[in-house]
């Protein structure tokens, strides 16, 4: 009698192919796929406030416009402030391309000074900024249009599944025949790491950002508004983000400043509010709801980001984290799910225990 099982080999080979067409799904199918996991999210997000206003007697329906009203009317005064800002700093690209060029041609001074050597290149051999930030016309419509269609879409997705919530859950129940309470559980669950990311990382990104504005308003930066929220939003993809954003920042500051201390300052308070933040804001504000180890986030930002850019770079973070609640609640995946997690084993350090270890190393 022959067995049906697979050669563990074929099984590995078979997970492998069915991770990467899962993947490439993901990335073929991102403009249906990304505004419907942003909807989810803020489903999750906006479900307090909505059940709120509908426990106040309030239709289903109306209580999930209002939320999305005044969602929306913040993130409309947000965006108007940069874009506000960004067309300003925008109009002074060659101000700040003819101060590049001074301190690249007292830059090569001073070598040439110190050195005794003629300078390689001139001023007039440095790349000018006053260029237009688009090449090809179409391409630039064809990315907003598309960008604008994805942002659109995503409060009908919210309203929807907000709306028949009560047919998803009926659906879980219906689904999970005898095993209601643990697909609740989970259900559960992933509704508290989302909802718990949500609402931290937007406080998180306030705190940020105030800190970052009081800075820069004090020492002086002509658009401060829009970088404290650039430094605050780039906050949001971890690591990297915070990386980008602070060395554009503190390029502008060494650009329109007359002295390398002001730089350096700004480099030190940056980084004090990044300390800040990952060592007291965020666990505090956060907590622990992500128990994801910083391997597997920095694989979730790189794998996000391959797939759907800066969404997935946001998103996939929070989704490792349901993941991980997932394999927790598979017996036969759990050790897949102790591998995300970021609990190191503790090892009982006794006699008995060091005695068999050094046997085993030295042989003996």
């Amino acid at each position: 009698m022959t067995s049906n099982r697979l050669h563990p080999i074929q099984l590995t080979a078979y997970t492998f192919l069915s991770i990467t067409l899962f993947l490439w799904l993901m990335h073929v199918g991102a403009f249906i796929l990304v505004p419907l996991v942003w909807g989810v999210f803020f489903a999750f997000a906006l479900y307090p406030l909505s059940n709120w206003l509908e426990n106040k007697r309030f239709p289903r329906y109306l209580a999930i416009a209002i939320s999305l009203i005044l969602v929306s009317i913040i993130g409309s005064a947000i965006f108007y402030v940069l874009i506000n800002q960004m067309i300003l700093l925008i109009a002074d690209i060659p101000e700040i391309g003819t101060k590049l060029n001074e301190k690249w041609m007292d830059l090569q001074q001073q070598i040439e000074n110190n050195l005794g050597t003629a300078a390689v290149y001139d001023g007039k051999n440095l790349p000018s900024l006053n260029w237009l930030p688009f090449e090809n016309l179409n391409d630039t419509l064809f990315s907003t249009g598309k960008s604008l269609t994805l942002i659109g879409i995503i409060p009908l997705y919210v309203f929807l599944l907000l709306y028949y919530k009560d047919f998803f859950v009926e659906f879980l129940l219906k689904a999970s025949s005898r095993r209601n309470e643990a697909i609740l559980a989970w259900v559960s669950d992933s509704g508290k790491v989302i909802h718990a990311y949500l609402i931290g990382m937007v406080k998180v990104t306030l705190l940020v950002a105030f800190l970052a504005g009081i800075y820069f308003q004090i020492i002086g930066i002509k658009y401060y508004l829009l970088f404290a929220l650039f430094i605050a939003i780039m906050n949001l993809i971890p690591y990297i983000g915070v990386i980008v954003s602070s060395i554009l920042v503190i390029f502008y500051v060494f650009l329109t400043s007359d002295s390398l201390l002001l730089p350096i300052v700004t480099l030190v308070i940056l980084w004090g509010i990044q300390l800040l933040e990952n060592n007291l804001i965020t666990p505090l504000i956060v907590g622990s709801k992500v128990k994801v180890n910083v391997l597997a986030v920095v694989l979730a930002i790189l794998i996000g980001g391959g797939i759907w850019g800066i969404s997935g770079m946001i998103l996939f973070i929070p989704l490792v984290g349901i993941l991980k609640i997932t394999f927790d609640r598979i017996p036969a995946l759990q050790p897949y799910g102790y591998l995300l997690g970021d609990k190191f084993p503790v090892i009982e350090k006794n006699e008995n225990f060091i005695r068999l270890l050094y046997k085993k190393w030295s042989g003996k």
